[in-house]
């Protein structure tokens, strides 16, 4: 069973506590950087160090004074480290200590979002290996098509997790950007030597061209990655809805004991986690549209973007981060029924492998739009009829039966040949 993680794990990260421990932490880089570099007695760095610090409740009250936040923490940690801090945020501007401190907070993010995808790809991998055999129907328009396994579904949701996981990697690299180039991105009041040291300290590089801030298509770029990530689990949350309706029932979403599904209809089972990240997609979506439209800001730079990163940023990765934990816990849970996805299959006597009939006609010789007749009007004759049976239309078809012996025609309902070449998927995906 999937290890249950506290779904708080992602909103520490953006706790107003982290956010100025990672200011602090971009402003002792800085301070150390200026220290190799001589511009801090060694004296003086020692004591910041020792004593920078910091309350929440300090710089909020602080900030409702000043009116402005980097401000009201620098107040903050100088209370503490007194006459030693004249040399923090020496040389920087507010922009240097929020970007770099921001993209600490999206790699800290992104590290702790893998790895719970991860799992997730460990959860479906193994959920795949075990149903590699389990056969059911595909389906295309919501209509019976062929036969599939249910283990050649999900090796289709685990590639597509494996994309998602390479894509986080890439814009974890693309995140891991800093800057301490000053008021408009000139290095005016601070060796560039400063910028590089403190970002490799910190596990970041410099930004290759900062204005006084970091251009937003970074942002953006993490926004979109999180939107398509939450995408695809509503991709697979649409699956399991529709493969738990009454009437398909082949999975379903563990009932817990003393769980109820509806406060009228005793009887309900409702896939309710399914819908949760069905909702939840739609609201990680819907933030791109607020990251793209970020990206042009006036000149060097203004703060319309600062409002609205506040909301988008922590939602997005906290909601992603939400339903990643919660899809793996539904998978590693998932009811799975073979018996009713061999039930459905058989429907109206095994329609779905028309195609087989009409490749075997037309292997002994007939006209592909003479075959096709052939196998569609005994294919309808069975379709949604409550006796409908293909098979037995079929074999009761004189003139299908002039071409097909008996035992050719049961050779084209058996389902083999439709996954004798699924071990290829299978290899490439280690299942």
């Amino acid at each position: 069973m999937i290890e249950r993680y506290t779904l708080s794990e992602m909103g520490c990260l953006w706790s107003e506590e982290q956010k100025y421990r990672n200011w602090l932490k971009v402003e002792l880089a800085a301070c150390n950087a200026l220290a190799e570099l001589g511009q801090i007695p060694c004296e003086a760095l020692a004591e910041i160090k020792a004593k920078a610090d910091f309350s929440v409740e300090r710089i909020q009250q602080i900030e409702s004074e000043v009116r402005h936040d980097v401000i009201a923490f620098l107040t903050a940690v100088n209370e503490k480290v007194g006459p030693a801090g004249r040399y923090i945020h020496l040389g920087l501007t507010s922009s240097d200590v929020l970007d770099t401190a921001l993209a600490l907070q999206m790699v800290q993010s992104l590290d702790l979002l893998l790895i719970r995808l991860a799992e997730l790809i460990d959860i479906t991998r193994n959920k795949a290996r075990l149903h590699r055999e389990t056969i059911m129907i595909g389906r295309t328009h919501g209509i019976h098509a062929e036969p599939i396994t249910f283990g050649f579904k999900l090796a289709g949701w685990l590639a597509e997790l494996s994309r998602h996981e390479e894509r986080l990697q890439v814009v974890r690299g693309r995140v891991a950007v800093g800057k301490l180039s000053g008021a408009v991105g000139t290095y005016a009041n601070l060796d560039p030597r400063v910028e590089e040291i403190a970002c490799t300290q910190l596990g970041l590089r410099p930004d290759t061209a900062s204005t006084q801030v970091i251009s937003r298509d970074v942002h953006a770029e993490f926004v979109q990655a999180l939107a398509l990530l939450a995408s695809s689990i509503e991709r697979f949350a649409v699956e399991v809805r529709s493969l738990q309706r009454t009437d398909v029932l082949e999975v379903e979403e563990y009932f817990a004991p003393g769980q109820k599904g509806s406060s009228a209809m005793p009887h309900k089972r409702n896939p309710i986690t399914s819908e949760q990240l069905t909702g939840i997609a739609r609201l990680v979506r819907s933030y791109t549209l607020a990251a793209l439209e970020n990206m042009p800001l006036w000149h060097e730079r203004d703060i319309s973007h600062s409002s609205v990163e506040r909301v988008i940023l922590p939602d997005s990765v906290i909601l992603t981060h939400y339903m990643v934990v919660k899809f793996a816990e539904l998978l590693d849970k998932l009811s799975v029924y073979p018996d009713n996805m061999i039930r459905n299959l058989q429907r109206y006597g095994g329609v779905v492998f028309s195609q087989r009939v009409l490749l075997a006609l037309v292997a002994k010789g007939l006209l592909r739009e003479q075959a096709y007749s052939i196998v569609q009007r005994n294919a309808h004759a069975a379709w949604n009829q409550l006796q409908g049976d293909f098979y037995a239309n079929l074999k009761a078809d004189p003139e299908l039966r002039a071409h097909l012996s008996q035992e050719e025609l049961d050779i084209c309902f058996d389902p083999t040949p439709h996954l004798k070449h699924l071990e290829t998927v299978y290899r490439r995906l280690d299942i």
